[in-house]
This record gives C-alpha cells, sequence and structure tokens, in this order.
C-alpha cells in the first residue's frame, strides 16, 4: 500500500477513496494524534499499524513530538516504548 504523507496527515487513497488516514495536527508543544481510519476491506492487515510507524518515522524526521489522544495511536505507543521519545 502506498502512503502519502503530507504535512499533519497520511493517507492511502485508492481511485479517489480514502481507505486509510491517520491525523495530527499542530497543538502547544507537537502534534495532537487524535484520528486514525482503515476502511473495513483493509482491517486485520496491519494498515493501522502501518501508518503509526509512518507518523512515528514522520514525526522524528521533522523533529516534532506526539500527544496521542486517538485511542489506538495511545495503545500502539504503549506496545512500542522504544518510540517513547515522540511523546509530550
Amino acid at each position: 500500500m502506498e502512503f502519502t504523507v503530507l504535512e499533519n496527515r497520511i493517507e492511502a487513497v485508492v481511485d479517489g477513496k480514502v481507505l486509510a488516514e491517520i491525523d495530527f495536527p499542530a497543538c502547544e508543544g507537537g502534534v495532537d494524534i487524535c484520528h486514525t481510519f482503515v476502511d473495513d476491506s483493509l482491517r486485520g492487515q496491519g494498515v493501522a499499524g502501518q501508518l503509526m510507524r509512518r507518523c512515528a518515522d514522520e514525526l522524528r524526521r521533522t523533529g516534532r513530538k506526539a500527544r496521542p489522544t486517538c485511542s489506538y495511536a495511545a495503545a500502539w505507543f504503549t506496545k512500542h516504548p522504544e518510540e517513547s521519545d515522540l511523546l509530550l
């Protein structure tokens, strides 16, 4: 799956339809990972984890920190303590 990385969003669009996305708008001190979405057709294939990995890589690349208010993002950071340096 090919992802497009934007300033505060990463998405996978196929035939004009958003099949997966993660939003992380700016907030005080960094970004707020506030939303993840994976279309039902892709559930169970690890796409949400791929989105989070891309998000973590983008945060690291741009020197930003995150506050994960999305329940999936919060759980992902709990499962990946090696990425805790990215947290606000």
